[in-house]
This record gives C-alpha cells, sequence and structure tokens, in this order.
C-alpha cells in the first residue's frame, strides 16, 4: 500500500517579514552611503568630513534611496500585474511600457543628438521622453485591446505593442548609431543620475500608488477566485479594472522613465514574497513594494562594491540574480514534482 507524504511549511507572519525588509532597507541605505568609487568608506568618518559628508547627501544617498523607491515601484506594480492577469509569471512589463520608455529615449537621443543626454536634459528631457514613451505604449495596448475587459486580449496586445515599438527603436539606433552610447546607460537601468527631486516623485507616486492598490486589493482577491466571482460579489469588474491598469501604467512608467530598465525586480519580488507567507493582497502589494526595494537597493549597493572602482549597471546584476533565482525556482519546483509523484 502506497503512502502519500504531505509536508508542510511554516509560512512568516507578514508583520514579521515587514520588519526584517524594514531593517534590511535601513542596514542598505547606511551601506550605499558608505560605498563610493574607492570602496567601502566608515560611515562615522565621512560625518566628521563637511566634504565627504557632501558627497553623500548630494550623490550616494539620493542614489540609494531613489534605488529602494524605484524597486518599491517596480515590486508594487509587479504584485499588480501577476494578480491582474492570475500569472505567476507577469511582469510590469507586460503592458509594452519598457518598449515605450526605450522608444521615447532613442527619439530623443535621435532628435536632439546625444550631446544633450547631460545636465538638465538628462533628468528633465530624457525623463519626460522615456514617460511620454511609456504612457503613449499603454495607451496602445488599451486600444489594440479595446479596453481592459478581457485579461488574455489585454496581454497579447501588450505583447505585440512591445515587440513593435521594440523594433522601432532598434531600427532608430541603426540609423543613428551615435545614440547607442546614449542608450546603453537606460537600457541596462542606473541609479548613479537619480537626484533628490526625482525621489521626492518617486516617493509621491509611491505613496498614491499603494493607496490606489490597496483599495483595489478586494478585486484582485476576488479575481484569484475568477471573473464570475467577482461579479456575483457585485464588485465593479469594469472600472476598477481601468483604474488598476493605470495604476500599473503609472508605478512602472515613473520608475523606468527614472531608473532605465531595471530587469527582474517586478518579477522576483512579488515570487519571494509569496514564498515566504501568505496574505491577502492588501499585504502583499506592501509586502511586494518593501521586497522590490530591498533588492534593488542591496544590488545597487553590491554593484558600487564588486569591481570598485568600476562599476556595474545595476540592471545588469539584477538580470543575472534574478535569472538564478527563477532557475532555482523551477529547479525546487520539478524536484517537488517528482517527489509527489514517486510517493503516490
Amino acid at each position: 500500500m502506497s503512502r502519500t507524504r504531505v509536508t508542510t511549511r511554516q509560512a512568516i507572519h507578514p508583520w514579521h517579514l515587514g520588519s526584517v525588509l524594514l531593517l534590511l532597507s535601513l542596514i542598505g541605505l547606511v551601506m550605499g552611503s558608505a560605498v563610493g568609487s574607492t570602496g567601502v568608506s566608515r560611515v562615522w568618518a565621512l560625518w566628521q568630513d563637511p566634504l565627504s559628508w557632501q558627497i553623500v547627501w548630494d550623490i550616494r544617498l539620493p542614489r540609494s534611496v531613489g534605488a529602494w523607491v524605484g524597486g518599491a515601484l517596480l515590486g508594487l506594480a509587479g504584485a499588480l500585474a501577476q494578480g491582474l492577469f492570475r500569472n505567476p509569471l507577469a511582469d510590469p512589463y507586460l503592458l509594452g511600457s519598457a518598449s515605450g520608455a526605450s522608444l521615447g529615449v532613442a527619439l530623443g537621443l535621435a532628435l536632439l543628438g546625444p550631446s544633450v543626454a547631460t545636465g538638465l536634459w538628462l533628468h528633465v528631457g530624457l525623463t519626460g521622453m522615456a514617460f511620454g514613451g511609456a504612457v503613449l505604449a499603454v495607451g496602445l495596448t488599451l486600444v489594440l485591446a479595446r479596453g481592459v475587459q478581457y485579461s488574455l486580449r489585454l496581454l497579447l496586445a501588450g505583447v505585440i505593442v512591445g515587440v513593435v515599438l521594440g523594433a522601432v527603436s532598434s531600427l532608430i539606433t541603426l540609423l543613428r548609431p551615435e545614440v547607442l552610447q546614449g542608450m546603453q546607460g537606460f537600457v541596462l537601468g542606473s541609479t548613479a543620475f537619480v537626484s533628490w527631486p526625482a525621489c521626492g516623485l518617486m516617493l509621491a507616486v509611491l505613496l498614491l500608488c499603494s493607496a490606489l492598490a490597496a483599495w483595489l486589493s478586494p478585486l484582485l482577491d476576488a479575481l484569484s477566485l475568477g471573473e464570475s466571482t467577482t461579479l456575483s460579489l457585485g464588485l465593479p469588474l469594469g472600472p476598477m479594472r481601468v483604474v488598476l491598469v493605470g495604476v500599473l501604467s503609472l508605478a512602472t512608467a515613473t520608475a523606468v522613465a527614472q531608473l532605465g530598465l531595471i530587469a527582474f525586480v517586478g518579477l522576483a519580488a512579488p515570487h519571494v514574497v509569496r514564498a515566504i507567507t501568505h496574505s491577502t493582497h492588501r499585504w502583499g502589494g506592501v509586502l511586494s513594494a518593501g521586497m522590490g526595494g530591498a533588492l534593488l537597493l542591496w544590488a545597487d549597493v553590491l554593484a558600487r562594491a564588486v569591481l570598485a572602482p568600476q562599476e556595474l549597471p545595476v540592471g545588469l546584476l539584477t538580470a543575472v540574480l534574478g535569472g538564478v533565482y527563477l532557475l532555482w525556482l523551477m529547479h525546487r519546483n520539478q524536484g517537488q514534482e517528482q517527489g509527489s509523484g514517486g510517493a503516490l
């Protein structure tokens, strides 16, 4: 007689996970303030030197804060995307916002020249072009999908828009090869140019999107049980889904416009949260934001420290770490499936 072996995993309470993420984020901010082009400095020594403290306050600290807030936006957007599409492999870029932002930057560099990608234009012009391109891409996705009534149609429209706009960006770089260097930093993702105003903008958007995500959490909880269940509960599925797409797009576009294309953070953060704790979408969104912020912050610290005084693109590092994590997750799930099949 065969015996079925059942294993249970003790989940961490959401409050405990939130406390751990807060502690990791605070430590990451301290480490981010201490890591510079010469390696890791003693934080208490930086406070005693006015010039060193100015470097910390004007360059290192806004960069670390921007990395955390940008990662939080991507983590929150990833949780919303996975809840909307009811797919754990959904990421914030599925609606075409990343390709639209890349197209906006490529157009800006091609029309005005790569030499303008410095100073005020870098912080205002290219950021605005990237944000406008992301919004345009999401708008095209909604037009092709004929609204947000059908998740599968919305998903397919986002993939189509992403491919087409990506091809247009490649065509621009082919016709204007001089924009490749300016595009490199955006495509690989970077926190090097984040300023305090950019941090304030991303933080304001994060607070707004978090409040709207908390309001939309009953819809996501109901969608996890099916659209028929959502309708039976009397929830306004159509209007709430429109707001959900808007929140998802706003969070993604803001992070991409300030940091460039950061891979895997929006996909991996909700995965890690679900692997550690069980919660509703209200807590899941908050914890995914905290997880995304902590992941990108520590990735930025490692990107600066590993090859100091040289610096790795933070998007490249998150892609490698995210790929390794997903491979490990796939191998673990495959092992569990084989184990359960052999026990039956």
